[in-house]
């Protein structure tokens, strides 16, 4: 019986290999494309566009802040009043709760005291000689009292507690390029002003007011 040689497999065109591996690379490529959204520098889809800017956040927000205030904060005799006679009466009329101590909005008349770093002493007719007053001037505003006085700028709107904080100090910087600016701090003292604004009520014998409106006289 005759020997048979077996046929040794052939080996596949080198062109039909480049062919398929082509067709592989352009069927990744065409997914890839498929999942892919191509966004023009400066236009809508701009990822830039969608990171979080507190001072834009501020200027929309702080005027409907400063609206609220001017037109439910009591004068400040009175709010003292209500606090001595019933606190909790007094927070719940006035008030918005927040954290360790609610926000009260006020407004008052007084003649400004010493001051340092921008916190002056404001001395208010009518209000009792034990309840201090002092009103932030800036340049730097610290606190969230001004965010959190509506009551609906809550966490959980934020991505995260930068975020969230960075809203209350881009609200505090819109209050104080309109409120404050040009405020000539070294002749405060010994002049009257009328202040309207926030304090968050930890100590009811000591607030500490930021402003959404200060005029001097």
């Amino acid at each position: 019986m005759a020997d048979k040689t077996a046929t040794p497999p052939k080996a596949p065109h080198p062109l039909r290999g480049g062919l398929i591996a082509g067709l592989a690379v352009a069927l990744v490529l065409g997914a890839i494309a498929l999942d892919t959204t191509v966004v023009r520098i400066g236009s809508d889809g701009d990822l830039r566009l969608l990171a979080f800017d507190p001072d834009a956040y501020g200027v929309e927000h702080f005027p409907r802040i400063r609206d609220r205030v001017l037109e439910r904060a009591p004068n400040a005799p009175l709010l003292a009043q209500d606090l001595a006679s019933d606190k909790d009466t007094a927070v719940a009329t006035w008030g918005t709760p927040a954290g360790i101590g609610p926000v009260m909005p006020v407004q008052l008349t007084g003649v400004v005291g010493d001051g340092r770093s921008g916190i002056f002493d404001v001395k208010v007719d009518g209000v009792p000689d034990d309840i201090r007053i002092r009103v932030q001037t800036g340049p730097a505003i610290n606190g969230t009292e001004l965010r959190d006085l509506p009551g609906d700028i809550e966490f959980g709107d934020f991505k995260n507690q930068i975020e969230y904080q960075d809203a209350g100090s881009g609200i505090n910087r819109a209050m104080a390029a309109e409120a404050l600016n040009g405020l000539d701090r070294d002749t405060l003292s010994g002049r009257t002003v009328t202040v309207a604004g926030v304090f968050k009520l930890i100590n009811p014998k000591s607030w500490l007011v930021t402003p959404v409106q200060l005029e001097v006289q």
